[in-house]
């Protein structure tokens, strides 16, 4: 994650991202991975984190359905090798064995995220003007995508 950030992706944090706030905010979200409300998966190349993805389930009853992808990241060390690629499959993969049949996600607009969704097959719906701050604290717009996976028949 303080390579994500620091490396200029926006992921909700400014930039210098210290190590000790970005682990406190992965503990943070124990408690949500434990309720099942958060599912998060870790790439490693050897001790270190090569990368991460998670979906976010909704408590609502009306949205049992539907997931969130969010913090899909990659060490920069890592980029341009498929592990993005295989981190969103094994995602995509999860939701669709957990009966989850539409996974939506925002990603800041222009970024090299775009190409991969697109490649991925996830369709993007449109974007929102002065979304969130970039790592710098500029606001950039953000482009929202869409992906039905799974058994959409009910059966």
């Amino acid at each position: 994650m303080v390579d994500t950030v620091n490396g200029g992706a926006s992921i909700g944090f400014l930039a210098p991202l210290d190590r000790a706030v970005a682990v406190a905010w992965w503990h943070e979200r124990v408690d949500a991975v434990a309720a099942g409300g958060l599912a998060v998966w870790v790439a490693r190349d050897g001790d270190r984190v090569a990368g991460t993805v998670s979906l976010a389930f909704p408590d609502k009853p009306n949205s049992r359905h539907r997931a969130e992808l969010v913090k899909l990241m990659v060490h920069r060390d890592g980029r341009g090798q498929g592990l993005g690629r295989a981190l969103l499959a094994t995602a995509e993969r999860a939701a669709a064995d957990a009966g989850v049949t539409l996974l939506h996600l925002d990603t800041e607009t222009d970024s090299p995220a775009e190409r991969l969704y697109g490649a991925a097959g996830w369709t993007r719906i449109g974007t929102i003007p002065d979304y969130a701050a970039d790592p710098q604290g500029t606001l950039r717009p953000t482009s929202l995508y869409y992906k039905q996976v799974g058994d959409r028949t009910g059966g």
